[in-house]
Parts: C-alpha cells; structure tokens; sequence
C-alpha cells in the first residue's frame, strides 16, 4: 500500500465527527502525513416569525456570526489534533457538503478522507440523505468511514 502523504477529514462537528477525527489523527502521525480538516458551512436556513422577512444586513449579519462560530470550532479541533502531535491545518468551505469535501479532495490532492457516520437506517436515512454515501461513491480518493460512538 502506497504512504499516505495528505489525509482529510470532513467534520460535521458532530459526535460521530470526533470519532473520525481521533482515527485520522491517529492515522495521521502513523504515516507522518498533513492533516486537513475540513468543515463546511450551509446557508443559514432562519425560521422567522410573521410574513418570514429578513433584511439583507441582518442575514448577513447572522451568516457572518455563523461564520465565525464554525471557524472557532474549526481552530479548536485542528489545535487539539496539533497537540495530540499531528501535522494539521484547518479550511472552512461554504456550499453543499459532499460536492464541496469533493472538490477540496481534489485541489488538495488527498489520499485518503476520514468521515464519521451518524449510522441512520430507514426513513431518518431516507430524508436526511446521507452526505457519507454521496462522499463514498463520489470522492476522488479512497474513504474511510468510522461509525459515530
């Protein structure tokens, strides 16, 4: 098997994210490879009161707060993966999930993407889709998935 050099991990900051982010972090020093975790951001989808009005400055004030938020959680994970002694740098991206992890797979040529899996079956699966099987099936490189704890 060829030495890894660039692993991804794609985080959701979910349970099932930490639970990918320990094995790539693992797998990481291992391989002595760079760690890139990724995080990417949707539109912020607002639930409003009355006729659902938002000016265009408040929504990009709340876009820009959310922004930030995801960033610092962004920053947390990748020092605490420097800490646990992996070569790791973080990138937030905006747009749909599994097209955009796709596509930084590909600009940052990795060789592997480390992503958690929620383990949903049934209508849960159905509705919600699964950005884990869009990754499986359209990624550029190999995928490791680890199933949330």
């Amino acid at each position: 098997m060829p030495r890894l050099r660039r692993i991804m991990h794609a985080t959701d900051f979910s349970r099932a994210s930490t639970s990918a982010l320990r094995r790539a972090v693992a797998m990481a020093k291992a391989e002595r490879a760079q760690l890139l975790v990724v995080h990417v951001m949707t539109p912020p989808a607002l639930a409003l009161p009355g006729d659902g009005y938002i000016s265009p400055r408040l929504y990009e004030d709340l876009e820009a707060s959310a922004r930030a938020q995801a960033q610092k959680r962004l920053n947390a994970i990748v020092a605490g993966a420097k800490k646990a002694g992996a070569r790791a740098t973080g990138l937030l991206l905006e747009g749909v999930p599994h097209e955009r992890v796709a596509r930084a797979v590909r600009a940052k040529k990795a060789d592997l993407l480390v992503i958690g899996t929620h383990g949903r079956t049934g209508l849960a699966k159905f509705f919600l889709g699964s950005v884990a099987t869009r990754l499986v099936a359209g990624a550029p490189c190999a995928v490791l998935t680890v199933r949330g704890r």
